[in-house]
């Protein structure tokens, strides 16, 4: 069992406490690069006009979803689901600026207990949410579970890059710079910024996720590693 703490109680009231400064400190802290691999999400699993909806899990301000909802060119409905309200509070804001109207919404939900028929979706998508699932495994079974038959899953995450100097300049950066900056500029009791890159050292990455990706009913999965590594993008089909 992980050491580390991803009660429900503890991430949602985390999530809570820095859900106003989280979009800032995303951008600041990725140096905006966090925008590139949505882009590059969109692009390497692009959605269909008439394919069905689109669920974004663990959609925290809804970048993701939002990007999805945009790459469709406006015409494919997509869901946002989390358990954190503040933070979805937020992507309500970002919603009505996007003037999505009814074809974005956002609900409240746990991702280990989708409140959604089977074969639902053409696409399920989470980005740097799963590893705070605090049961990662039944979360992706609930994603697969909602996705329709030959949809897609995608699960954007970080990563440690494989080159020896890039790992140890990430690991400082990641252990040293980050948590400073992070619990400065978005003050929270839950230690946020020391947890978040924690996650990342203990959660399975490249083809050990890969091989959870095909446990949990997945086949063709393949992974794409973005910017040297720092982040990868898994893709597998239903």
């Amino acid at each position: 069992m992980s050491a580390i703490d991803k009660s429900a109680s503890r991430v949602k009231e985390m999530f809570g406490q820095i859900a106003a400064r989280y979009d800032f400190l995303n951008r600041l802290l990725s140096m905006g690069v966090d925008r590139y691999w949505r882009r590059k999400t969109v692009r390497l699993v692009a959605p269909h006009e008439n394919a069905g909806p689109i669920l974004d899990v663990c959609t925290g301000t809804a970048d993701l979803a939002l990007a999805f909802w945009r790459a469709s060119r406006k015409r494919c409905r997509v869901v946002g689901a989390d358990f954190c309200r503040p933070m979805l509070v937020v992507g309500n804001e970002k919603r009505k600026k996007a003037q999505s109207g009814e074809s974005v919404t956002l609900v409240e939900a746990d991702a280990m207990r989708l409140p959604f028929s089977d074969d639902s979706f053409q696409i399920v998508s989470v980005a740097f949410g799963l590893r705070n699932v605090a049961e990662a495994d039944v979360g992706l079974r609930e994603m697969v579970r909602v996705c329709q038959k030959g949809g897609k899953i995608a699960v954007l995450e970080f990563t440690t890059p494989r080159n020896w100097l890039l790992k140890r300049l990430y690991a400082a950066y990641f252990r040293h710079v980050l948590p400073r900056i992070g619990q400065a500029l978005a003050t929270n009791s839950q230690d946020a910024y020391n947890y978040l890159p924690a996650t990342v050292g203990e959660f399975p990455q490249y083809e050990a996720l890969v091989d959870r990706m095909r446990e949990a009913g997945l086949a063709e999965v393949r992974y794409y590693p973005l910017t040297f590594g720092v982040a990868t993008l898994y893709v597998g089909v239903k």
